[in-house]
């Protein structure tokens, strides 16, 4: 499965990530980048093909190591984003900070911000893209084996529902455990713009989408917009995809 995901990672990069940067950012291929949240690094593992300086910030070690496993020259650090010796522990400011699918998990967006701001270089550039907290799969229940995969909003539910419905379908407990926690630390739109705004990021593009770019790799569905209007987006929208840059005003 690990495996799967390194290749998954490789193949949305080509097919989406690295045209939406050239389209977006002129001059990425010159820029050092760090990308926080890494996993199994394949979006690294193209960038060094690719000659581009690169680095990753992971919290799991086993995904490191199959990171490593695939391209022992990827420059990798084991760390927590929330750690306030990561800063020292990296040594290095970038050009570019991705943070793909990894801020609605973070509970502290005090540190991660902070963190991020001393990492990126004046008037750099910052990827983020998620889930919003109230949207049909921010659970992340589509990762179960039972029929509550398909189901939206299933976060929603009270815990004790979830659980419930859990044990009915036979589903893993650990997965079922983290839809309540998905729930519970998940991320707002209008809570992630007042930390963008308490952060000095300015938006560059914004994009609200119901069919996000990732689903037409795994359901072969073409990435399709929502609008973007308060409140309505935090139900409708099922990511949310931001390129912000970096202001010391």
């Amino acid at each position: 499965m690990a495996e799967k995901h390194f290749y998954e990672q490789k193949e949305f990069t080509e097919l989406y990530l690295l045209p939406y940067f050239k389209k977006h950012l002129p001059n990425f291929a010159e820029f050092k980048i760090l990308e926080i949240g890494c996993a199994e690094a394949g979006f690294l593992d193209v960038l060094y093909d690719l000659n581009i300086e690169a680095t990753g910030l992971e919290l799991a070690p086993g995904r490191v190591k199959i990171a490593k496993e695939k391209n022992l020259n990827l420059n990798i650090f084991v760390g927590d984003i929330t750690d306030q010796n990561i800063v020292n522990k990296i040594g290095d400011t970038f050009d570019f900070i991705i943070m793909r699918d990894v801020i609605e998990h973070i509970p502290d967006r005090i540190t991660t911000f902070s963190n991020i701001k001393k990492l990126l270089k004046k008037n750099g550039y910052l990827y983020v893209t998620f889930p919003p907290r109230f949207s049909g799969f921010a659970g992340h229940q589509q990762n179960g084996s039972s029929i509550l995969r398909f189901v939206p909003y299933l976060h929603l539910l009270p815990g004790w529902l979830i659980r419930f419905l859990g044990s009915m379908f036979k589903e893993r407990p650990a997965l079922i455990e983290n839809v309540i926690l998905n729930y519970k630390v998940g991320l707002t739109i209008r809570a992630f713009e007042k930390y963008c705004s308490k952060y000095n990021f300015q938006p560059i593009i914004k994009d609200m989408f119901l069919f996000r770019p990732i689903y037409q790799l795994r359901y072969n569905l073409s990435p399709f917009k929502m609008a973007n209007i308060p409140l309505i987006r935090e139900f409708s929208v099922f990511g949310c995809e931001c390129l912000l840059q970096n202001s010391e005003q």
